[in-house]
Formats: C-alpha cells, sequence, structure tokens
C-alpha cells in the first residue's frame, strides 16, 4: 500500500485522506485537558466523537458500538494502556489504535506495534502530527471497507459488469432510463427499481451510484431474499459479542461497510414484517442499534430498493408496510421486460460476448445475422441474465441453447400468449434442466432466494 502522504495543515487534510464525517473516534485519557483538546479536534471533523476518562469507561463505549478509531493514553489508572489494547485484540477488537505517551523508548514502540497500535505518538505533539496519524488510520478504514465489499462481490456473484454507465441498449426505453439516471444520480433520493428477474435492476444501481457524489466510495447490494430472516438484522446492523446464541465476536453490519456510500436493497419485497418497520426507521432517523447495543449509531449511506414485485400490490394484502413503500418509492424507475425493447438483443448479445470472452480469457467470436434474427423473435423470459447465459454457452460450446434459436418462430409468440405464470414457469424449469437440477445454482442463475424456488418447485411437482 501506498504511503499515505504528509500533511503541512489542518486545511490540507480533506483533499489529503478525503472526508472523514462517516467515521468515528473514541479518545480515552485520563487528563482531562488532553482529552478536551482531542474531543474538540475530533468533533468538528469526523461523524461521531466519545470520550472516556478511564479504561472502564472505554469498554463500556465499546461494547455499546464500533469505532473506527481509538486515540490511547498509554498511561492510565490501573493499567497501562498497551496491556488494554493487547487484551482487547485478543478479545476481537478491529478498531485503528493511536497509542500516545509522555514517557517512551524503542522497546515500547516496538511492543505497542506488536500489540497492534496503528501508531505510537510522543507527547507533547503539534496537532499537525496527531491529524496526520488520525487520517492514515482513517485510509486504512476505508481500504479495509472496499476491499471487505470487492471479497464479497467476487465471492458472491461475480466482477461488476460495467463499461461506461453499464446501461446497454440503444431502445428509446433504456435511452429515457439513462436520461432519468444521469438526473438522478447526484441526489441523495431514495430511489426504488422495479422490474421482472433479469432485466438490470442492479446495473441500474449500479450506474445511480458510480454517477454519483458518491462513486468514491463503496456500493454495497444485498439480495433480501438470499439471506436468512433470523439473520438479516445482524447482516444489515451488526452485532455485539454475546448479542445471541453464537455470536462469539462483535461483527459490522453491511451499513457500516456502506458508509459515505450507497445500499442497494435487491428484492426488497421478501424482507421479513420485522425488519420493514427497523429499516423505515433507519431511513428516518439515519441512525442503526447493532443486535444487542445500547446506542445507536449515525450513518451516512444512500439506500437504493429493487423489487419484481408488484409493492403496492403486496401492501394492499398486507405483506408489505405502507409507509415503508412511501418512504422507497420517492422515485420510481421501471425497467421493461428484454421482449419490449428487442432492438437491445444485439447490442447486449455483443456486449456479453466481450465480457465473457475477457473472464474466461477466451477469444470472443462474432454471431451469425441469422442467429440473430432468431434471438430477435425469441421472448426472453429470463430477460438480459439468461441472455448472458446463453450467450455463454455460444462462447464455450460454439452453439445456441435449440429453445431460443430453433427456427420455429410460430413457437415463440405461441408462448408469448401464455399466462405470465406459464412463461415463468417453463423458464425456470429450463434454467434447472441446464443446471442439471442443481437448485442453488439454479436459484443464483435466476436472481432469486433458494427459499422462493423451492417454493415453487413445490407448487408444480418438480
Amino acid at each position: 500500500m501506498t504511503p499515505a502522504p504528509a500533511v503541512d495543515s489542518p486545511a490540507e487534510l480533506e483533499e489529503a485522506f478525503g472526508p472523514w464525517h462517516q467515521y468515528s473516534a473514541l479518545v480515552v485519557d485520563d487528563e482531562p485537558g488532553m482529552r478536551s483538546f482531542l474531543t474538540r479536534a475530533l468533533s468538528s471533523r469526523c461523524g461521531h466523537v466519545e470520550a472516556a476518562a478511564n479504561i472502564e469507561e472505554a469498554a463500556r463505549l465499546i461494547d455499546a458500538r464500533h469505532f473506527d478509531l481509538i486515540v490511547l493514553d498509554n498511561m492510565m489508572p490501573g493499567t497501562t494502556g498497551l496491556a488494554w489494547l493487547q487484551h482487547m485484540r485478543e478479545a476481537g477488537l478491529h478498531s485503528e489504535v493511536i497509542l500516545i505517551t509522555a514517557f517512551a523508548d524503542l522497546e515500547m514502540a516496538i511492543q505497542a506495534l506488536r500489540a497492534g497500535a496503528a501508531d505510537f505518538i510522543l507527547k507533547p505533539f503539534r496537532i499537525n502530527q496527531i491529524l496526520n496519524a488520525i487520517g492514515r488510520c482513517f485510509d486504512r478504514a476505508r481500504l479495509q471497507r472496499e476491499n471487505f465489499v470487492l471479497r464479497r462481490e467476487l465471492t458472491s456473484c461475480g466482477a461488476p459488469e460495467f463499461e461506461g454507465d453499464g446501461l446497454v441498449g440503444d431502445s428509446s426505453a433504456i435511452r429515457n432510463i439513462r436520461a432519468v439516471v444521469q438526473r438522478l444520480a447526484p441526489l441523495p433520493t431514495t430511489v426504488l427499481i422495479t422490474g421482472e428477474s433479469g432485466t438490470g435492476k442492479e446495473v441500474t444501481a449500479r450506474a445511480l451510484h458510480n454517477l454519483s457524489p458518491r462513486a468514491a466510495s463503496p456500493f454495497v447490494p444485498v439480495n433480501c431474499g438470499a439471506i436468512a430472516p433470523e439473520l438479516m438484522e445482524s447482516e444489515l446492523f451488526g452485532h455485539l459479542k454475546g448479542a445471541f446464541s453464537g455470536a462469539a465476536s462483535s461483527r459490522e453490519g453491511l451499513f457500516f461497510y456502506a458508509q459515505g456510500g450507497t445500499l442497494f436493497l435487491d428484492e426488497v419485497g421478501e424482507l421479513p414484517p420485522a425488519l420493514q418497520t427497523k429499516l423505515l426507521r433507519v431511513i428516518e432517523d439515519k441512525k442503526i442499534r447493532p443486535v444487542g447495543a445500547e446506542r445507536e449509531i449515525p450513518v451516512d449511506v444512500r439506500i437504493l430498493a429493487a423489487t419484481n414485485r408488484d409493492l403496492a400490490q403486496e401492501v394492499a394484502v398486507g405483506r408489505f408496510r405502507q409507509d415503508l413503500y412511501y418512504r422507497l418509492n420517492v422515485m420510481n424507475l421501471h425497467i421493461p421486460p428484454l421482449r419490449e425493447r428487442r432492438e437491445d438483443i444485439e447490442p447486449l448479445a455483443r456486449h456479453f460476448l466481450r465480457l465473457v470472452a475477457a473472464q474466461l480469457n477466451m477469444a470472443s467470436a462474432d454471431i451469425e445475422p441469422a442467429a440473430l434474427e432468431r434471438m430477435g423473435a425469441y421472448a426472453w423470459p429470463g430477460n438480459a441474465r439468461e441472455l448472458r447465459n446463453v450467450v455463454e454457452r455460444f462462447l464455450i460450446l460454439g452453439t445456441f441453447p435449440a429453445g431460443c434459436m430453433a427456427d420455429d418462430r410460430t413457437a415463440e409468440p405461441a408462448e408469448a400468449d401464455l399466462p405470465l405464470e406459464e412463461i415463468e414457469k417453463r423458464h425456470i424449469l429450463r434454467t434447472l434442466s441446464a443446471c442439471g437440477h442443481n437448485k442453488a445454482e439454479a436459484a443464483r442463475r435466476l436472481g432469486v432466494s433458494r427459499k422462493t424456488l423451492d417454493r415453487k418447485c413445490a407448487e408444480w411437482g418438480a
């Protein structure tokens, strides 16, 4: 990692390290003057700052909430900051820690770094010296959040598939969506993105994030249908050690990792009722309460949501809170299905060819005009997601699935005339067959939860 730059004046900190308002800090010092000085210096820059006069008080504050940074005096009543830091690291403390002291030598500095201190500063110090050290700590905290988000994307859904704003297509519908995205992106407005599975709702959410002032901060996607209801609260808000059975250590939630950026709640209609209530409060108060915590934590997160359900109908039948619906639906972006914007099929197919070829380290290929014509006549019930899977199969095997490439143009209108439920059933069963009836893989390709897939298969006796 490139060393963080030294800063000559406090005014340069914003440019050197970026905004600090998304971070929280704790000052632990038994000397009132130093405690007050550090608290004032941080309060004007950080989103949340607290102070403790002793180790016991500091421990209570840490139990109540997460702190990105702890500025810790070494000479404390009853013990040393160094000994306490060693104990807290063993207990699972992840915060950045700066140890300060008026009495030190090289051996103590080495012990502090071995105990997990990010920096070691001797008193008396200049304001710029401590601010530079704090800036380096917040820079590392930012990188840790971004790395967490990247690892999560790579293990769960692959790397982001983006070119430009990510919105591929030449249809009037896509041009209109692109224009609305450009107007909405700079604003903090909550947006509800609707459309069938596979139409590109997450791509649209990423475009809103990437074109916004939050683009340098994390974009954290959450599939609300893929997380067990009993784990959802902890996943979103985090939890403290011992908050419930199995909570062996404290853990930050996804709201924490999205600080300063965007949290994308995909399939928000799958949220259980209890979480709907808590999410509404977070949107209104901009604070979260980790499971087991006594205090709320301020958050600076833009929320984008998406669903393939008719949320208005869900409200009417009592499955979704009306007040949360209105909070999420400040602006609505509807993504039409691919069958209603057939002029986008060819540019999307060529986009997926380039993308998949690069991911698989294979030479790209071209699609013959006759094949493109047959693709244009197909209904694509799985939308762009199905098109991508078809293109990947073509690149690997050199052929297209018979269902969408056969010369049976009379068959497609017949399917299009079927009820939507039957089209959905056929698409799900085709995907299951293509996955060798591996339901976990089929659910991933379909963009639905395993629970939802099991329920539908049970209804059909499949």
